[in-house]
C-alpha cells in the first residue's frame, strides 16, 4: 500500500504531492532523497527501491521528472515501480510529453488522474481508454471554458460502462468506420565496443506496438516464428497468460487505438550492423583524431541515418574537425556531433582533424567514448519474426499491416 506520491523536477523541486492514506508522508523525505542522489550519483538514481530512515522509496525517472512513491508497510516492489511507470505513461499520453512546464500548466488534470488511478494506496484504474472517458484530455476548448465558467474540473459525471466489464480496457459497443489493425516491431540495440574493437555487450530491447481500429469485441491471436529468443517479456493486461505459457501465442482482446502490447529483451547478440573505428594520437600539445564508419554486417535494408557524438575532453581548448560526408558541429557544451545521414555506396564516411590541448599538456590522457545513433526501417535486428495474426468475431476480414524499426539505444564505442 503506497502512502504518498511526489513528482520532482530535474532540480529537486517538489512539483506535485499526493497523499494517499490517513498517514501523511512529510516532504522532508524528498529533500533526503535529493541529497542522497547528489552525494551518490548515478548509482543512486538508477536504484528502483531505496530504504530511507523512515520509509521505503520507489522511484522512476522519465524525461527529467522523478516519480517518487513512499510506504512504511511491506508490498511487492515490482507492483509499485510498475504503477509509477504506468502513471508516467498515462501523463505522457495525456499531456503530449513530460517536462516541468507541462506538469505545472496541467496541475489540475495530473491531480485528477492520480485521484482515479489509485485509491487508498492501491492501484485502481490505469487503462488510458477508461481514463479518457472519465477525465477529458486538455485542449484549447477546455481551457477556454475553464476560464469563462471558472470550473477547472475535467471529470465526467457518469461512470464509464467499461469499468464494470470483463474487458475494462475496451468499450462494449465500439464501432469503427475503418476496419484495420497495424502491428509495429520497434527495437533498440544497446552495445558496448571496447578499445580493441571487441564486442563487450549487445542486447536488444523491443516493443510490439499495436494500432487497432476494429469494431465490436475482436479476439486476436499473434504468433511468432521464433518466440524462443525472447527474454524478460512484459505484457499488456489484455493478454491471456495461459496460451503464451503453453504455446507461445499472444491471445488478446485489444484496446481501441494505439497501445503497447508487450515488451521484451533479446540477450547476447553477436552481430552489430555498423562499425565505428576511432583513432587518436597526441604529441606536443596537439591531438589528431580520425573516425571511420562503415557497415559491418549487411542488415538487408539500408541504414536510414547515422550520427556519431562524443564529448570533447576537458583539457581540449579548441578543435578543428572535418568530414568527407555529412556535417560536423561542435555544440556549446563541447559535444561534437557528426551527422552522416544515409551511408554512401561509393566511399566510407570519415571524420578527421586536430584538437589543441591546454598549455603544458603534451598528451591526451582522457580518451572520449563515442555515442552512435542509427535507424533501420523494415527489419528487426533481433531476428524476431511475426508468423501470423488471426482475428475472430469479425464479420469481414480487416486490413492488417506490419512494420519493423531498429534504432540505436546506448550504442557506445570506447577509444
Amino acid at each position: 500500500m503506497l502512502q504518498g506520491i511526489f513528482l520532482l523536477s530535474d532540480s529537486g523541486e517538489v512539483m506535485l504531492e499526493k497523499q494517499l492514506t490517513g498517514h501523511r508522508v512529510d516532504r522532508s523525505i524528498c529533500a533526503w532523497f535529493w541529497e542522497q542522489s547528489i552525494a551518490q550519483g548515478d548509482s543512486f538514481k538508477f536504484t528502483p527501491v531505496i530504504a530511507s530512515p523512515t520509509h521505503y522509496i520507489f522511484q522512476v525517472v522519465r524525461e527529467g521528472i522523478t516519480f517518487l512513491a513512499c510506504t512504511q508497510v511491506e508490498m511487492p516492489p515490482l507492483m509499485a515501480t510498475e504503477f509509477l511507470c504506468r502513471v508516467a505513461d498515462v501523463l505522457s499520453d495525456y499531456l503530449g510529453g513530460l517536462n516541468e512546464d507541462v506538469i505545472k500548466d496541467n496541475f489540475v488534470i495530473v491531480y485528477e488522474l492520480l485521484d482515479e488511478m489509485i485509491d487508498n494506496g492501491f492501484p485502481l484504474t490505469t487503462e488510458p481508454n477508461i481514463l479518457r472517458e472519465m477525465i477529458a484530455p486538455p485542449n484549447i476548448v477546455s481551457k477556454m471554458l475553464s476560464v469563462v465558467t471558472g470550473n477547472s474540473s475535467n471529470v465526467s459525471n457518469t461512470l464509464p460502462v467499461a469499468t464494470a466489464s470483463c474487458v475494462p480496457w475496451r468499450k462494449t459497443d465500439l464501432k469503427n468506420t475503418s476496419n484495420e489493425v497495424y502491428v509495429d516491431l520497434v527495437e533498440e540495440m544497446d552495445a558496448i565496443i571496447n578499445r580493441e574493437g571487441t564486442l563487450v555487450k549487445c542486447e536488444i530491447y523491443g516493443e510490439i506496438q499495436v494500432n487497432s481500429h476494429l469494431s465490436g469485441l475482436p479476439d486476436l491471436t499473434l504468433s511468432f516464428a521464433n518466440a524462443s529468443i525472447l527474454n524478460d517479456v512484459r505484457f499488456h493486461p489484455c493478454i491471456r497468460l495461459r496460451p503464451w505459457e503453453s504455446q507461445q501465442i499472444l491471445s488478446f482482446v485489444p484496446p481501441d487505438g494505439q497501445f503497447k502490447l508487450m515488451s521484451y529483451r533479446v540477450k547476447k547478440l553477436k552481430n552489430i550492423p555498423i562499425y565505428v573505428n576511432p583513432q587518436l594520437s597526441s604529441d606536443s600539445g596537439i591531438c589528431r583524431i580520425s573516425v571511420l564508419v562503415g557497415i559491418r554486417n549487411d542488415p538487408r535494408k539500408p541504414i536510414d541515418s547515422i550520427t556519431v557524438e562524443f564529448l570533447l575532453p576537458p583539457c581540449v581548448l579548441s578543435a578543428d574537425l572535418t568530414s568527407n560526408h555529412g556535417t560536423v558541429n561542435i555544440l556549446a557544451n563541447k559535444t561534437c556531433s557528426w551527422s552522416i545521414g544515409r551511408l554512401p555506396k561509393d566511399k566510407a564516411p570519415s571524420m578527421s582533424g586536430t584538437m589543441v590541448l591546454e598549455p603544458g599538456l603534451e598528451r591526451l590522457h582522457m580518451f572520449p567514448s563515442f555515442q552512435v545513433g542509427f535507424r533501420i526501417m523494415g527489419i528487426a535486428l533481433s531476428g524476431l519474426q511475426i508468423d501470423k495474426l488471426d482475428l475472430k468475431s469479425q464479420p469481414s476480414q480487416p486490413y492488417k499491416g506490419f512494420r519493423a524499426l531498429t534504432k540505436a539505444g546506448e550504442y557506445v564505442v570506447r577509444s
